[in-house]
């Protein structure tokens, strides 16, 4: 039996930096097929200039929305929801059970690009502290039954030399959105158990960057 990282070809994998949490890819590929081909499409298909790097402008770049124009026609759709609880309380001597609304119980979440039942949102260069609000987003959308699976999009740590070279490592810092700052979040559980596809875009991204 193939392993999940066997699955990917292996200029996927020269690629990107790829972690599986909790089956992402194995539910990816068996159930959402269509879904998974559009993914590995718009990877295969998504690529970085020096020019776009040293531009910078965090998640407002032409760096995420070089992935809007690669997800966009295929379907995907940033989503928001919003949502009250309804409660009934049910007391013991009577059959009318009383209830209780709780307004706004789910607040205005929102993930960049939703399709199906999978979740993809891209962070480039943001605080760090995006990745909990990412990850309680894609939490409220799996407990809610809206989503099976979805696919985080973040800066490897190999890219820090390309950074350093360039001259601009410290418009990139340790507080911003990379791979390190994830991680150890999901370890901790902020994505309550969400099966995820981590990707970490590498210098193999970058078209005019020749890759030691």
């Amino acid at each position: 039996m193939l392993t999940w990282e066997e699955w990917l070809s292996e200029s996927l994998r020269s690629k990107y930096e790829i972690h599986n949490f909790n089956h992402a890819m194995e539910i990816l590929s068996q159930a959402y097929p269509k879904e998974y081909l559009e993914i590995i499409f718009t990877l295969e298909n998504f690529s970085l200039s020096i020019s776009d790097i040293e531009a910078g402008g965090g998640n407002e770049s032409a760096i995420p929305k070089k992935l809007s124009e690669l997800l966009n026609p295929l379907g995907w759709q940033e989503i928001r929801i919003t949502g009250d609880l309804l409660v009934k309380l049910h007391q013991r001597n009577s059959s009318q059970p009383s209830e209780v609304l709780i307004k706004d119980f789910i607040s205005g979440h929102n993930i960049d690009y939703v399709k199906n039942r999978v979740a993809i949102d891209m962070e480039w260069n943001s605080k760090d502290q995006t990745f909990d609000r990412d990850l309680y987003a894609f939490r409220t959308f799996y407990e809610c039954g809206l989503i099976s699976c979805g696919v985080i999009i973040t800066r490897s740590e190999q890219l820090n030399p390309v950074f350093s070279k360039l001259g601009i490592k410290k418009k990139y810092g340790a507080s911003t959105t990379w791979m390190g700052k994830l991680i150890p979040r999901i370890h901790a559980g902020r994505h309550g158990g969400c099966p995820l596809l981590v990707v970490g875009i590498t210098p193999a991204t970058i078209m005019d960057w020749e890759v030691e």
